[in-house]
């Protein structure tokens, strides 16, 4: 995709989320709406180059827009990952310097390269040099005791230097020592601010804001207060049609809105298509279990894909019969 069709598409996009975001994911995310801009779980370098683990890139051509997202620290090993990420057919690569968890601080990346931005500006132009599509950044506002009004325009003006134009904030310090990666997602305090000042700062950079944005709504009031995109996480996860459904029209101005019944018989033949190929039931319904939160019928169409998904012989009846709950309660 082109860069100027990419800066609109991130206007709404849906974050990487280890464990949630994987293809299924995202293809259902896609029936929901055209326009977002959706993210792959973090790959990390070291699996693909040194573990050849090139299965985590595969995606469906349906699911463009798409970025992925890698973990490393390695200038090298990131641009031969970035490369191969290219071949596979991926809008964007972007770099993780926000993952607060053990596993990622072991292999020095994630957040932890908060502390050294030279070593990501480094890493990005490794990357830039190497691959044609569009280098971004996904970082915090800064870690542990550092002062985040302080790192937070440092950081990002490492990355000016080396030509990132678009970056994503969370607007949350990440702890490394002593909170769980689920406590980084809720105890440090928002600093929309902060985030807000730094769009006025590097007003060249398309900056998106991300942490604790759970409705359109408040997506809507940052775009207008000046930022460039929203990213929502674990809102549109759980949440799906809440956020995604009526994106296209009050975010892009374009479409029309998506209902989410209509979206669960499109997702048939994709499922029929992974159980031929040996793919299981719940791997995909696991990630449609929140599609009609709040409304009618909710409660069972999860207590019936959740009970029954997991069975031998579940197929896409398991899914018309859950959708039993909600077109019935409708009537």
């Amino acid at each position: 995709m082109t860069t100027h069709a990419l800066d609109t598409s991130a206007r709404l996009s849906v974050a990487p989320m280890m464990d949630w975001t994987d293809r299924h994911c995202r293809y259902l995310h896609r029936l929901l709406s055209r326009e977002v801009l959706l993210y792959t779980e973090m790959v990390t370098s070291p699996a693909l180059v040194r573990g050849g683990a090139l299965h985590l890139l595969d995606f469906s051509e349906a699911e463009h827009p798409v970025a992925v997202q890698l973990g490393g620290s390695d200038p090298k090993e990131l641009a031969q990952a970035a490369k191969l990420c290219e071949a596979h057919g991926y809008d964007e690569v972007n770099l993780n310097v926000g993952c607060p968890s053990d596993r990622v601080q072991s292999g020095t990346f994630g957040a932890v390269l908060m502390k050294t931005p030279a070593v990501v500006a480094d890493c990005v132009k490794a990357m830039q040099d190497a691959v044609s599509v569009e280098v971004t950044v996904k970082c915090r506002i800064g870690v542990d005791d550092q002062a985040p009004d302080e790192v937070l325009p440092d950081f990002l003006n490492h990355m000016q230097k080396v030509g990132v134009r678009r970056a994503t904030i969370h607007a949350r310090k990440a702890w490394l020592q002593g909170l769980s990666p689920k406590e980084n997602r809720d105890i440090p305090p928002l600093d929309y601010p902060l985030v807000h000042q730094m769009k006025r700062d590097f007003s060249d950079m398309h900056l998106s804001i991300n942490g604790g944005i759970a409705t359109l709504e408040e997506a809507q009031a940052h775009l207008e207060a000046g930022m460039d995109g929203v990213m929502i996480g674990r809102a549109a996860y759980h949440n799906p049609a809440d956020i995604l459904c009526q994106a296209d029209r009050r975010i892009y101005g374009t479409g029309q809105d998506s209902d989410p019944v209509a979206v669960v018989a499109q997702m048939l033949p994709y499922i029929e298509a992974h159980l031929s190929g040996g793919g299981k039931l719940h791997q995909v319904t696991r990630h449609m279990l929140g599609l009609f939160a709040g409304r009618p019928g909710a409660r069972g169409w999860r207590r019936y894909l959740s009970e029954n998904a997991t069975k031998p012989d579940a197929d896409t009846k398991t899914v018309e019969a859950a959708l039993m709950s909600v077109t019935q309660a409708a009537a």
